[in-house]
């Protein structure tokens, strides 16, 4: 098996939230928001929805930090183009919502692709976008 190194890093977005920043009260709540962003997309596709808090609670040894009530993975792909079979290794994307004691934080994983990240950041900051809607 070879090893190699494609991008030597892999910035992490992340968006916080206080419970009043926004109208969505849960993280399933989150994820169907962000699940309807993926499935309205042209080139994007849904592919699960993984319960990460439920999984590592259920393992012997699982540890959970403190502050996380709740923890899930939206599992999806842009699809746009494959140059190259060796980038199936970063590939399907993976948004990240977790509950804390303080409200939600929202975090994915920077892609080379700069038109998917800012897809990805307009969903995100559309968390927020909802709520003036709600009030308006």
């Amino acid at each position: 098996m070879n090893q190699s190194l494609t991008v030597a890093e892999y910035p992490i977005y992340s968006l916080e939230l206080t419970r009043e920043e926004t109208p969505f009260d849960s993280v399933e709540a989150i994820c169907g928001y962000f699940r309807a962003c993926i499935e309205s997309h042209r080139s994007a596709v849904f592919i699960a929805e993984f319960d990460h808090y439920a999984h590592t609670c259920s393992l012997p040894e699982g540890h959970i930090g403190e502050e996380i009530r709740a923890a899930k993975n939206l599992v999806f792909c842009f699809g746009i183009s494959l140059p190259k079979p060796e980038l199936l290794a970063c590939r399907p994307r993976s948004i990240g919502v977790a509950e804390t004691d303080h409200g939600f934080l929202i975090t994915f994983m920077e892609t080379p692709m700069p038109v998917a990240n800012s897809v990805m950041e307009d969903w995100a900051m559309g968390l927020c976008q909802q709520l003036v809607t709600a009030v308006a």
